[in-house]
């Protein structure tokens, strides 16, 4: 974590620190090239920071996630998925309840994978982080996988396998992650923006911290983050709002600290990224 970076959790629980440990040694003891887990994580439980030798594919079926590294944050509610190729360090946070499903990809599984289906090339796995709408077919496949854990062999388990390694490839890309600046200056304004983020941000004030023209200011942030600064303020406020809406918080209280000028123009910006309003999402969350 580079010193711009907002804080850590504090070290997982015991309980929840045995579970990932005992996940761990087996994954690490499994030969084939895809293995599938599922996890149901209490209230605001948190993975420390760690890191494997497979890529991971995290998708929270029910609740949301966040997940921080070294480059960012990033945000991943249901009908999405995280990809963390192999070797990230990162964190994983639930915001409130979560039940999570993930595949975990060897690097050369797309090779052990191809002698299954002669003829067919290996599937090209992403090589970034990045968040990732799901698909009803991966959503299935995941579920599928999980299911047949304890039938590696099974001929069926390999087609399941397959369809996922070359599904993996068709997920669109979503901006749902906050990632960080290395540039000092700006990432010392994205640090205290992160602490007490709001709907009103003007570009020409940081561009003036920083001793840049607006243009300059612009191309240096996308260039620093992939994202625009308008896009980068939506992912800020939603990681703040989401812990304050599990918690109970009404949303209107919620909103109007953030800045925004009324609870539909919140309620626009969330839905549009989440795809639900946030009167609603809480709903597909597990029962407590």
């Amino acid at each position: 974590m580079t010193q711009d970076m907002p804080p850590r959790q504090p070290s997982e629980d015991s309980d929840t620190a045995s579970q990932h440990a005992e996940k761990l040694a087996v994954l690490d003891g499994q030969p084939e090239p895809v293995v599938a887990f599922s996890h149901l994580y209490d209230h605001n439980d948190h993975v420390a920071d760690h890191a494997h030798d497979r890529a991971q594919l995290l998708h929270p079926s029910c609740g949301v996630v966040a997940v921080t590294t070294d480059a960012g944050r990033w945000l991943v509610p249901p009908g999405h998925a995280l990809w963390i190729p192999a070797g990230t360090r990162h964190a994983v946070d639930a915001i409130g309840r979560a039940e999570t499903h993930s595949i975990y990809v060897r690097q050369d599984a797309g090779a052990m994978m191809s002698g299954h289906f002669p003829g067919q090339p290996p599937a090209q796995l992403p090589q970034h982080l990045h968040v990732a709408g799901m698909t009803p077919l991966m959503r299935s496949l995941m579920l599928e996988a999980v299911r047949l854990r304890g039938e590696p062999h099974a001929p069926r388990s390999a087609f399941i396998l397959g369809a996922m390694l070359h599904e993996i490839t068709q997920l669109p890309e979503r901006p749902l992650g906050l990632p960080f600046p290395t540039h000092p200056k700006l990432a010392r304004i994205c640090r205290s923006f992160v602490a007490s983020p709001s709907a009103h941000l003007e570009i020409k004030q940081w561009a003036d911290a920083i001793g840049m023209s607006r243009r300059s200011f612009t191309r240096l942030f996308r260039r620093e983050t992939g994202l625009s600064l308008s896009t980068w303020r939506q992912q800020a406020c939603l990681l703040s709002a989401l812990p304050r809406l599990s918690a109970g918080e009404p949303v209107t209280t919620i909103a109007l600290e953030l800045g925004y000028d009324s609870v539909p123009a919140f309620t626009t910006m969330f839905r549009r990224m989440l795809g639900t309003p946030p009167k609603t999402y809480l709903r597909n969350r597990p029962e407590d």
